[in-house]
């Protein structure tokens, strides 16, 4: 392994870091364009009108580009997901619905304001087919607005919500494009029928790479099961092979990929990447066996085919120029922060970490001897935390509260040094953890979390 050279790092950390602002600042600059532009253009350029048509126009132009933005979003677009992160994503994606459904019914409110006869467009049965297709369009926007509102509370299964979502945003999308199609005065203008071309096509091109022609471009996605290691009696490693083209620095530590059992399969599920970035054509996957894929997954014999699509995310320390690094995780969070540690030691990075586990209980700790032998590879430290004390357990218990992470935080509280908090885990640890590191003057720069759902 080659000797570290510290200085060289800090500098590659800093290109990085900078290189990741700047692609945020464009990808932020271009949805806000997508945004606002249309509307922006219209109100600019179309001359004197009526105040409630004009609203109706520009309401209807700010629904659909918000319509267009919110289905982008989550369609893997990898320069927007490594920019801003799955997260961010994610909680654009659900803002922008609910911007979307306020914008179509304001649209819908001023259409009618500026002519009250228009009243009967709403009643299918005798309506015209541009007014027909708006009307499904809004109906399946409010069902899968009240859909997704609900879903925290529902007990049902992810792929048939996942199904249920995806059949509902079709309906949407296609509403939606047959109301503006069938309607024709914004496609017959010289100047916004060319606008509208670009965002249909735009989104066209998205979904159809992401949908349609995702599994024909993806001959490296690919990969041969190696090994199934079990890490204790209910989380499972699946050890792939094959991603010849990738002989080092596939992915960055921290990511994740979508694994699916055929390269055509619309069933798919994300999992953290937990070996190191430097391992030539092999990739590992910690998975802790819940739901049927896992058990799937965990049951392949040796020489079956996993295809990967990935990576994602921006949960990653490459994307921080830090002096050292606190990694806390719970349960099976502690998978992203493997691959960060086994990265770091196969780059010989001098760097300081501290890694906080957080356990339901003892058999919840996972890595113990390997943590124990990157201890020597690193300028690591190990804090185990368990939810309730155990017989024979003199470590840590309780919830990681400011006690502990200044403990931890000791040796590294050197005034200008800039640490960054990695947090992975359940929801409420991640909001326990968040709300301490910020009793503990924390800014919020530094503290880098990733948790999705996927769609």
């Amino acid at each position: 392994m080659t000797a570290p050279v510290p200085g060289r790092d800090r500098q590659r950390d800093a290109d990085a870091w900078e290189s990741h602002r700047r692609a945020r600042r464009i990808w932020a600059a271009v949805l806000v364009f997508l945004l606002a532009g249309p509307a922006l253009l219209w109100a600019v350029t179309s001359g004197p009108q009526p105040v409630w048509h004009e609203l109706s126009e520009v309401t209807g132009l700010v629904a659909l580009s918000a319509l267009v933005v919110t289905a982008t979003l989550p369609s893997r677009v990898r320069g927007l997901s490594r920019a801003l992160g799955l997260e961010t994503l994610l909680d654009l994606h659900r803002q922008l619905g609910v911007v979307t459904g306020a914008a179509v019914a304001l649209h819908l409110a001023c259409v009618i304001a500026a002519d009250p006869s228009r009243i009967g467009l709403l009643l299918p049965l005798i309506a015209p087919a541009r007014a027909q297709a708006a009307v499904f369009g809004s109906v399946a926007l409010g069902v899968l607005l009240l859909l997704a509102l609900r879903r925290h509370r529902s007990s049902q299964p992810h792929e048939i919500w996942r199904w249920v979502h995806l059949v509902l945003a079709a309906a949407v999308v296609g509403g939606a494009a047959l109301h503006v199609l069938w309607l024709g005065n914004m496609v017959a203008d010289p100047l916004m029928g060319p606008v509208l071309a670009v965002l249909g096509l735009l989104l066209t091109a998205v979904l159809v790479l992401r949908w349609g022609l995702r599994g024909v471009f993806e001959h490296e996605g690919r990969m041969v099961v190696r090994a199934v290691r079990r890490e204790s009696a209910t989380v499972s490693t699946l050890v792939l092979a094959g991603r010849s083209r990738h002989a080092s620095a596939w992915f960055r530590p921290g990511q994740f990929a979508w694994l699916r059992l055929e390269r055509y399969s619309v069933e798919e599920h994300p999992f953290t990447i937990a070996s190191s970035a430097h391992e030539a054509g092999r990739v590992e996957f910690t998975l802790r066996h819940t739901g049927d894929f896992a058990d799937r997954l965990r049951r392949l014999p040796r020489g079956s085919t996993v295809w990967v699509d990935g990576p994602y995310g921006s949960f990653t320390t490459d994307a921080v120029p830090s002096a050292g690094y606190v990694l806390i995780a719970g349960g099976v969070g502690i998978t992203p922060m493997m691959s960060m540690l086994r990265t770091a030691a196969d780059r010989g990075d001098p760097r300081p970490y501290r890694l906080v586990v957080h356990a339901r209980d003892r058999a919840d700790l996972l890595f113990r001897a390997e943590l124990s032998q990157l201890r020597t590879r690193l300028d690591l430290e190990v804090t185990e935390v368990l939810r309730r004390p155990e017989l024979d357990w003199d470590g840590a218990t309780g919830p990681i509260d400011t006690a502990l992470l200044a403990a931890v935080l000791t040796d590294l509280n050197t005034p200008g040094t800039r640490l960054d908090y990695f947090i992975c885990g359940r929801p409420s640890l991640v909001t326990d953890v968040l709300n301490t590191l910020a009793a503990l003057g924390v800014p919020n720069d530094r503290v880098h979390t990733e948790q999705f759902a996927p769609l």
